[in-house]
C-alpha cells in the first residue's frame, strides 16, 4: 500500500484542549482520514484537516441505514511509544458487521495503516493523564444518492480520533429492562450498526428520567436472561466466580469482554460463558452471594455498577475496592498497555515509526 498523503490543518484546535477536563468524546483532534469506495473498490485513503463532509440528502445511508462503526484506544505507552489496543481484534468484528449490513470488505492492511497514518498526525493529541487515551473512531457509511431500497454501491470510510477520560466517572445504577428490546437473535445485536445505537436511545433516556445511568437488556423472547449493557457488556462476580452472559447474535462480541476473561482466566478467576437470568440476579443479592457487578467496553474499560433496580426495587452492591476482581482486572489490562507487564497475548500493536 503506497504512502497515505496528509494535507494538515493551518489553525490547530490542540490550545484550546484542557487535557485534565476531557470528558468523553467533546472533542475532535485536528485531522481525519477519508476513502471512498466506488467502481468495485477501495480508493486511496487521505489525512485532512477535520471538518464537514459533502453529502447528497438522497444518500442511502440517510434512508435506509447502512452505516458501521468500531470503537478502540491509543495510548503512549511507558516509553513514549504509540500503541493501539487490540487493533486486529476489532478490524475481524469491523468485518463481521460490514457482511451483515452488506458493505464492501476492505484488507486489514488498509484498515492498520489508515489508523497509523492519522493518529500519527495528531501524536500531540494522545493525552497522558491517567485514565485517559485517544479514541479511535472508524465508521462507514453508504453514500450512493438514489432512493430506491437497494444495497449501495457507493461507501466513505471515515477515522476520527477524540482524546477522552473515563466514559463513566463514577458508578452507575442500572436497571433490568422488562418491554423494551435492544436486538433479537438472528437480528443485527451483534453488529456496531448505528441503528442498533438509535433504537435503544428512547428507553434508556425513559431509564435516565427515573435516575438510572443505563439498563440492563434482556433477551426479547421472555426478558429473562440478561444480554448486555447498553453501552458495554455486563459481568457479575457471583459465588466468587466471574459470570457473563454467553454470546449469541443479539450480543455485542466486545473486545474489552474477551480481554478480560481472558485475563481472569490467567489469574486463577473462574469464569463461566453461560446465561444468566434476571431470577438468579435477584437470588443472589437476597442470599448476598453477588458480590460485583460491572460493565466492560472500549469506551467504558471497567465500569462499576453501584446498584441494579429488578421490577421496581433497587438492590445496592458494596463499593469496588483494589481487592475487588473488577478492579484486579483493569488494573492488569492497564498495566499491560501501558507496558508495566508483559504482553503475552501480542495485543498490543505499536505504532512503526
Amino acid at each position: 500500500m503506497n504512502a497515505i498523503p496528509v494535507e494538515r490543518t493551518t489553525q490547530s484546535r490542540l490550545s484550546t484542549i484542557d487535557f485534565n477536563n476531557l470528558g468523553f468524546g467533546n472533542h475532535i483532534s485536528d485531522h481525519m482520514l477519508v476513502a471512498d469506495y466506488k467502481n468495485g473498490k477501495w480508493q486511496d485513503p487521505q489525512v485532512v484537516p477535520y471538518g464537514n463532509l459533502s453529502m447528497s440528502p438522497a444518500m442511502l445511508s440517510l434512508h435506509y441505514g447502512q452505516a458501521i462503526f468500531e470503537g478502540m484506544k491509543a495510548f503512549k505507552n511507558k516509553n513514549g511509544e504509540l500503541i493501539i489496543f487490540r487493533p486486529q481484534r476489532h478490524y475481524q468484528r469491523m468485518l463481521k458487521s460490514m457482511e451483515r449490513m452488506c458493505m464492501p470488505a476492505m484488507s486489514e492492511e488498509y484498515f492498520i495503516n489508515s489508523l497509523n497514518a492519522v493518529i500519527k498526525v495528531d501524536e500531540a493529541w494522545v493525552p497522558t493523564t491517567e485514565g485517559s487515551s485517544l479514541y479511535l473512531r472508524p465508521f462507514l457509511f453508504a453514500t450512493e444518492s438514489r432512493l430506491g431500497v437497494k444495497i449501495s454501491e457507493e461507501y466513505k470510510f471515515v477515522v476520527l480520533t477524540s482524546p477522552v477520560g473515563p466514559y463513566f466517572a463514577k458508578p452507575v445504577r442500572v436497571k433490568v429492562e422488562e418491554h423494551y428490546v435492544r436486538a433479537a437473535e438472528g437480528g443485527t445485536g451483534f453488529a456496531k450498526c448505528a441503528g442498533n445505537y438509535g433504537g435503544a436511545f428512547y428507553p434508556t433516556q425513559l431509564a435516565n428520567k427515573q435516575g438510572f445511568d443505563q439498563v440492563l437488556w434482556t433477551d426479547a423472547r421472555d426478558h429473562k436472561y440478561i444480554d448486555e449493557s447498553g453501552a458495554m457488556n455486563v459481568m457479575f462476580v457471583l459465588n466468587g466466580k466471574l459470570i457473563t452472559p454467553q454470546l449469541t447474535s443479539a450480543i455485542l462480541d466486545g473486545v474489552t469482554r474477551n480481554s478480560l476473561l481472558t485475563l481472569a482466566g490467567k489469574m486463577g478467576i473462574g469464569v463461566e460463558e453461560r446465561k444468566v437470568s434476571v431470577a438468579e440476579i435477584k437470588e443472589g443479592f437476597e442470599k448476598g452471594t453477588l458480590t460485583e457487578a460491572f460493565g466492560a467496553g472500549t469506551a467504558a474499560v471497567v465500569s462499576t455498577i453501584a446498584s441494579i433496580n429488578i421490577a421496581g426495587i433497587d438492590y445496592t452492591l458494596p463499593a469496588a475496592d483494589k481487592n475487588t476482581i473488577q478492579l484486579r482486572l483493569k488494573k492488569k489490562l492497564e498495566d499491560i498497555r501501558h507496558g508495566y507487564e508483559a504482553d503475552e497475548f501480542d495485543w498490543v500493536y505499536k505504532i512503526p515509526k
